[in-house]
Order: structure tokens, then sequence, then C-alpha cells
């Protein structure tokens, strides 16, 4: 029984290997517009990307979290940066 346990355990949803490998998300360039557009969308709703990047005609919702998460995080500022 221990041994189907730790066996569950080990596997991983796709969700939570991109988490793990999120060091390694190339930086995601927005037009001025659609930056601007993120901005005032996420204090009006908070992190609705589906409906955010449902204003931005061919963005996808992983690239608008992805780009906030990117600009807006320390650890990743930091690493932009230097």
């Amino acid at each position: 029984m221990d041994n189907h346990r730790s066996q569950q355990q080990a596997k991983t949803t796709p969700l939570e290997s991109e988490e793990v490998s999120s060091t390694r998300w190339q930086f995601i360039t927005m037009t001025a517009q659609e930056e601007d557009l993120i901005h005032r969308m996420h204090k009006l709703i908070g992190d609705r990307w589906d409906l955010i990047a449902g204003r931005i005609p061919g963005r996808k919702p992983e690239e608008i979290e992805r780009y906030w998460i990117m600009t807006h995080l320390e650890g990743f500022a930091v690493r932009r940066r230097g």
C-alpha cells in the first residue's frame, strides 16, 4: 500500500510541471497599448487572466499571467535587470 501511495505522489500534473519550469520562461514582450490595457484591467478585475486576454486579440491567458508575473514579482524583475 505504501508503494502505491508513493507512486501517486510522484505524478505531477501539467500545471505543476509548468510551475517548476517557470524559471526558464522567456520574457514576453507586449506593446505599450497591451501593457496599459493589462494594467488597467488588472486594477479593475484582478488576476482574471482569461477576461483580460479576451480583450487583447491573439493573446492567451497564460501569456498575460506570465507577463504579469515577470514584470511584478521581485525574483523575475531582478533577473530581468541583471
